[in-house]
């Protein structure tokens, strides 16, 4: 993968993250803030924990830190996958997202 095509992968899953928080605050009283600054987001939940996703180019990889922890992500050409085998990045942003959240979300 080059460093265009891994910034456009990570563009778009860094606009999909701002568009399910919006989506979320629309149709929940869930209230996560989202804040973004370059190629990373901030997500603020109401209890005051947070997750953070952010770009490392160099590595071609996204990653999130959580309360379950810190984890990489690397594109596969479909989608992006834990670096440790634990899954695909929105399905475990959704996981750890309601466990902080205390309700059962989903980006």
């Amino acid at each position: 993968m080059t460093d265009l095509e891994y910034m456009d992968q990570a563009e778009q899953l860094l606009a999909r993250i701002e568009s399910g928080c919006d989506r979320i605050n629309e149709e929940t009283d869930a209230d996560i803030d989202n804040q973004r600054v370059g190629g990373m987001v901030t997500l603020v939940f109401a209890n005051g924990t947070q997750i953070i996703v952010n770009t490392q180019k160099p590595l071609h990889e996204i990653w999130m830190a959580a309360r379950a922890g810190g984890f990489h992500y690397k594109f596969d050409g479909r989608q992006w996958m834990d670096t440790k085998g634990g899954g695909e990045f929105f399905a475990n942003l959704g996981k750890y997202a309601s466990e902080q959240a205390g309700r059962p979300l989903s980006f």
